[in-house]
């Protein structure tokens, strides 16, 4: 299974702190386990799913699409409920 990140995700994994990153990296093995694990999002974002997990103690979301045809995993974006999916949408 190949995975590939956005210049977005990137910029925000970089802003994170290592112990976030831990989390972060735990999350993504549990994606590429099970691509499925995530909620399909409906309408403007039916393109993607969301995957909730916690970071430090708050919940964290992770945006990730899934090519089934490509076997391919795609992030998207990682970060607190606040405004994310208003950011995502841009």
């Amino acid at each position: 299974m190949n995975i590939q990140q956005t210049p977005r995700f990137a910029k925000q994994v970089k802003k994170l702190k290592a112990n976030q990153k831990v989390a972060l990296d735990e999350a993504v093995k549990v994606i590429l386990d099970n691509p499925m694990v995530g909620v399909q999002k409906r309408g403007d974002l039916s393109f993607l799913r969301i995957y909730k997990f916690k970071m430090l103690e708050q919940q964290a979301l992770l945006a990730y699409s899934y090519d089934d045809e490509k076997i391919i995993v795609t992030l998207l974006a990682v970060g607190s409920h606040e405004n994310f999916y208003r950011d995502l949408k841009r």
